[in-house]
């Protein structure tokens, strides 16, 4: 018997990290919430941090953005 994956959208990781980040609630609390693994949401946010300059470099993330398309 196998099981699948779940896969989350990049919305949904991030609207999550984004809770972790505000600080109300715990990651327990966010993780009970929305039947994710700890370890996920970790890895989430260690990558949401990692790349957040992203965020401010129009140039590269437009580029990105075109080559997608």
């Amino acid at each position: 018997m196998s099981v699948k994956r779940k896969s989350y959208s990049a919305d949904f990781k991030a609207k999550l990290v984004l809770e972790v980040l505000e600080g109300e609630k715990t990651v327990n609390e966010i993780v009970s919430a929305y039947g994710v693994l700890p370890l996920s949401l970790k890895n989430w946010k260690k990558q949401f941090l990692k790349n957040i300059s992203l965020a401010f470099d129009k140039s590269t993330v437009v580029n990105e953005y075109k080559e997608r398309s």
